[in-house]
């Protein structure tokens, strides 16, 4: 009678353990940038990572990677790709040798109504364009902001198409945004960004091109006298996790809620990166930077070139569809 006794007791403890719900293990996410603390991939991370510990208890966080800590953009993206990162955020520039759906982004003046190319961006022909990563075992969760990019140099003032023959830029290794400097006469030299400052410092390049904030937070304009905004590139950024991690680490609540916090923290860091914008050529400028306004519509005729070269790689149609939407 007393083992058959202990018998239903140790049944009864059994069932307990296996009816209690199982408690989520506590994960800390490593993210990978290359800018700095001062940046808006890095504020907006910091955002991402308030709302996931809100929103989880405390069972999800970001250990965020800054400063190019963890390599350079494409090393990141390889890394999330293969397991040994967790995520990143990461401008679309090294994108494109993982797809060639993000190549559409890097067009020249594609872009010009921010607005409107968020809608695009949010809807379904964004998710077609992140969803182009699911075979390199990566989820695209969001698309975020870098911003205009303009161009600076130590050599002259540039306004015309022209004034850009024979500088040395420093670009992403981007297909076509090389292309795009080699419409202008340039000479195109692909680097990581962590080796851009000291590059410009010691005159290896003559100038490179970003977002307002990051030549600010860059602190650029210590080797840079030249800025032109030219916003010749909209940059977004990519918010990305590894798919192995997405699926079979994280449950489905917690993906529910991680899905959630990333479009509201893409949509903090996209503001915050517009109003940095509004005031940072003034900045650029008390920092001793001369600054031109090219006209736009010139430059665009004078790239016009690389719209035919690469229409057949990223297709006449979503070319088009992007185009369409911002009218």
């Amino acid at each position: 009678m007393m083992k058959k006794a202990m018998c239903w007791a140790l049944a009864a403890i059994v069932c307990v353990l296996f009816a209690a719900p199982v408690q989520a293990e506590k994960m800390v996410l490593r993210v990978s940038i290359t800018l700095d603390p001062s940046s808006h991939y890095y504020k907006g991370l910091e955002m991402l990572d308030k709302l996931l510990k809100e929103r989880t208890n405390g069972d999800l966080s970001l250990e965020i990677y800054h400063s190019a800590q963890l390599g350079s953009e494409r090393d990141a993206v390889e890394g999330v790709s293969l397991g040994t990162l967790e995520m990143t955020l990461s401008s679309t520039g090294p994108l494109g040798n993982f797809t060639k759906d993000f190549m559409i982004f890097d067009l020249p003046f594609i872009i010009q109504d921010r607005e409107k190319a968020y809608a695009w961006m949010d809807g379904p022909e964004g998710k077609r364009i992140l969803d182009s990563l699911l075979g390199q075992n990566i989820v695209g969760l969001s698309i975020w902001e870098n911003g205009f990019r303009h161009l600076t140099n130590s050599q002259r003032p540039v306004v015309n198409p022209e004034d850009a023959k024979g500088l040395k830029i420093r670009l992403m290794e981007n297909p076509v945004h090389l292309a795009t400097f080699r419409a202008l006469g340039a000479y195109p030299t692909p680097m990581p960004f962590g080796e851009l400052f000291t590059a410009m410092q010691q005159k290896t390049v003559d100038g490179q091109e970003n977002p307002l904030v990051i030549i600010e937070t860059s602190k650029f304009y210590e080797v840079q006298n030249q800025l032109a905004l030219s916003g010749h590139f909209y940059s977004p950024a990519i918010l990305l996790i590894n798919k192995t991690v997405w699926e079979e680490k994280l449950t489905e609540a917690q993906r529910a809620i991680f899905m959630e916090a990333a479009a509201e923290a893409r949509d903090w860091e996209r503001n915050y990166s517009r109003e940095m914008d509004t005031k940072l050529a003034e900045t650029l400028k008390s920092r001793g930077m001369n600054v031109t306004e090219p006209d736009k519509k010139v430059w665009k005729e004078a790239v016009a070139s690389v719209y035919k070269e690469f229409e057949g790689t990223i297709g006449k149609d979503a070319i088009q569809s992007l185009i369409d939407a911002q009218k």
